[in-house]
């Protein structure tokens, strides 16, 4: 009997221990929770200040590493995707290998699984896209998969020619300059 209480007693103890261990505050903190007191509570947002050579990213409770991304080229023009890749990853997200859309689409759009909105907001924020290109994933999406990707950035002929209109503005601009 005495040796069945002291194993009762070990068994709550290790119990008691394993359960404060789990549920403690300092866990809780870093999975973006919450334990009653206001002073462990993490900000929602993270800014990226101009000095880091980034744009400026709000993911609440989701970090830009932790958010897997994936750029599809639906624009047409070579090597799209792999060029808004580059510059989002500076940005500190979880980039995977660009690819190419399944069919080409004329506007850029950022799709999210759930729970990503905040994430593809601050992505299309940073691609200097409107914020109506920030939509739900759906199979109508103009890509075959997304395996583990949580927003997809779909790379439309817009961006490509958004780009390519400033540059010949520009060089006619020159040219008529020159001219004169």
């Amino acid at each position: 009997m005495g040796r069945a209480v002291l194993v009762l007693a070990l068994f709550v103890v290790a119990t008691v221990l394993l359960l404060g261990l789990i549920h403690s505050p300092s866990t809780n903190s870093a999975k973006g929770t919450t334990t009653g007191s206001t002073s462990t509570t993490p900000s929602s947002t993270t800014a990226m200040t101009s000095s880091q050579g980034a744009h400026p990213t709000t993911t609440g409770a989701h970090p830009p590493g932790t958010v897997p991304v994936l750029v599809a080229n639906a624009s047409g023009a070579s090597g799209e995707a792999a060029s808004v890749t580059n510059q989002l990853q500076v940005g500190g997200w979880a980039m995977q290998p660009p690819v190419n859309a399944s069919a080409r689409v004329p506007t850029s759009h950022v799709y999210y699984v759930a729970g990503q909105q905040q994430a593809a907001s601050s992505i299309a924020s940073a691609l200097h896209l409107p914020a109506s290109a920030v939509v739900p994933y759906t199979t109508a999406a103009p890509i075959s998969s997304i395996g583990t990707a949580e927003v997809v950035v779909v790379v439309g002929a817009d961006y490509v020619s958004g780009a390519s209109t400033t540059t010949t503005t520009t060089a006619a601009a020159h040219t008529s300059t020159t001219a004169n």
